[in-house]
């Protein structure tokens, strides 16, 4: 178990936060629910102040601090995922309650937390041994949204999308 997790500030949406995420990924759970004991200036009695998760083997805390702070993109969770299928239903699942396409695999989710949904083949085209096709693929990658396995594959292989 690593000795270091990220903390996640909400303003109060800790819990519902922290059950989004795990209801994305294998390997995912709720650990700890801990709440106020007291009315502090974090909350009333009652109320959550920290979930303790695993996402997807990496253990995360989130805090309800009863001030909003923004999230930036400054620190983003990136997720490598297998093939498009799984970028696609990720990029969907993190979008669908409000949040926000960016652009080359970023996204900020409703809490407004940074996301790169990358599929791992494209590391393979926009580092790739042909220079000529990884400066493609990057060129490709740069004017996606959501990331596209094939477009960036015809990029680096220098096919045109039929």
């Amino acid at each position: 178990m690593s000795k270091i997790s990220p903390c996640l500030w909400f303003s109060s949406e800790a819990e519902e936060a922290a059950n989004l995420y795990v209801s994305l990924l294998p390997d995912s759970r709720i650990e700890k629910v801990q709440k106020n004991t007291v009315d502090s200036p974090a909350g009333k009695a009652g109320s959550v102040l920290v979930v303790e998760f695993t996402l997807a083997g990496q253990r995360f805390m989130a805090l309800n601090g009863n001030k909003p702070f923004d999230f930036t993109h400054a620190v983003s969770f990136k997720i490598d995922c297998a093939d498009q299928a799984e970028v696609d239903r990720l990029w969907d699942a993190l979008l669908a309650a409000g949040g926000k396409a960016v652009q080359c695999g970023w996204l900020k989710d409703c809490y407004g937390v940074s996301w790169q949904i990358v599929p791992t083949a494209a590391m393979k085209y926009i580092g790739g041994s042909d220079t000529a096709g990884a400066q493609r693929a990057m060129q490709a990658m740069m004017g996606m949204v959501k990331l596209d396995v094939e477009e960036l594959k015809r990029a680096y292989e220098g096919k045109s999308a039929a």
